[in-house]
């Protein structure tokens, strides 16, 4: 799966990235939320610059489901298709490059003939600057999964993480849950619901007897000895080798990760930060405005709730808080 973003046809307006200029928005990251915000922005004529680096957290998973009209395509046909979308407004330009930096300019350094005294930075790996009057950090996170032989090897085709973006896609078979914080609990509980499941404790999480009577309720095997190592040839997987020697069949397994922010421009910009449960998230009001004000973030980076639609949906929102911050600041 190729991650570059694609050259635009021929027919296609492009404004090229102009360093010199300053920009109303420029967004940081072309995954589904970012692409999203941009799409308003667009439309609202407003000259936006996107910056992607081109690995995107879904990468690892060969489709994408659930999304509304989207079902079964992969996420990478899914932001080809809005990127030639968004390529048709004149007011796009879109960077490839890793931004490094990002920092608020002050007054003085920005120039005080407008009451909007609002300027940003962003520098990239490569040398090159972008400045622009408004921020929308779209930068998603990273995955990190327990140190399990076989694990990444899988991770998004037989080791998955949603049950409703993956789970229909796996029924019927043996399932496991391996249990990677306090929530695997609630994870290990709605899993039955696509097959016979197992929760492995990894002997660090046993459920309270409350959750285990429940737990017993649903038909899910609770299973002490730690998983130590994926069998099968990977992406498929047949079965899980146990701490105590014992091999169990097990064909499709859940793990939540925790989560980290892709790059530190949040907390170089100084936004504050939630704690999630898995893992800190940009904090951000309903219009999805950050504790800095310009600066607004949206996606897998903003909320604990991860999911594509919702994603979307709050890029749309960050899009139009930055439109209409713009008109009445």
């Amino acid at each position: 799966m190729s991650d570059a973003i694609p050259t635009p046809s021929a027919t296609q307006p492009v404004s090229m990235p102009d360093s010199e200029k300053l920009y109303d928005v420029i967004i940081i990251g072309a995954g589904f939320s970012g692409l999203s915000a941009a799409m308003q922005l667009a439309r609202a004529r407003k000259q936006i610059c996107i910056i992607d680096a081109g690995l995107p957290r879904n990468r690892f998973a060969a489709a994408s489901h659930g999304f509304f009209g989207l079902d079964g395509k992969s996420p990478d046909e899914i932001s080809r298709l809005a990127i030639g979308q968004i390529r048709a407004y004149p007011t796009v330009s879109i960077v490839h490059g890793m931004a490094k930096a990002a920092n608020r300019l002050e007054p003085d350094a920005a120039g005080t003939g407008n009451e909007d005294n609002n300027r940003f930075k962003v520098s990239l790996d490569d040398g090159r600057r972008f400045q622009a009057r408004r921020l929308i950090l779209a930068t998603g996170v990273v995955d990190t999964l327990p140190d399990i032989p076989g694990l990444m090897p899988r991770w998004g085709k037989t080791v998955l993480h949603c049950p409703y973006c993956h789970g229909y896609e796996v029924r019927d078979r043996a399932l496991g849950v391996l249990a990677t914080g306090p929530m695997s609990n609630h994870q290990a509980m709605m899993i039955p619901d696509w097959g016979p499941t197992t929760f492995f404790t990894q002997g660090k999480y046993e459920p309270e007897p409350e959750i285990r009577a429940q737990m017993d309720a649903r038909g899910i095997t609770i299973e002490q000895s730690p998983i130590v190592e994926l069998i099968g040839a990977a992406p498929d997987l047949e079965a899980v080798k146990l701490a105590d020697g014992r091999s169990m069949p097990i064909q499709a397994l859940f793990a939540g990760p925790t989560v980290s922010m892709t790059n530190p421009l949040a907390e170089m910009l100084g936004c504050a930060f939630e704690e999630g449960f898995a893992g800190p998230f940009i904090k951000v009001d309903a219009s999805q405005e950050t504790s800095i004000p310009g600066v607004f973030a949206a996606g897998d980076a903003a909320t604990a709730r991860h999911n594509a639609t919702l994603a979307s949906a709050a890029g749309v929102l960050a899009g139009v808080g930055a439109h209409q911050s713009l008109i009445f600041s």
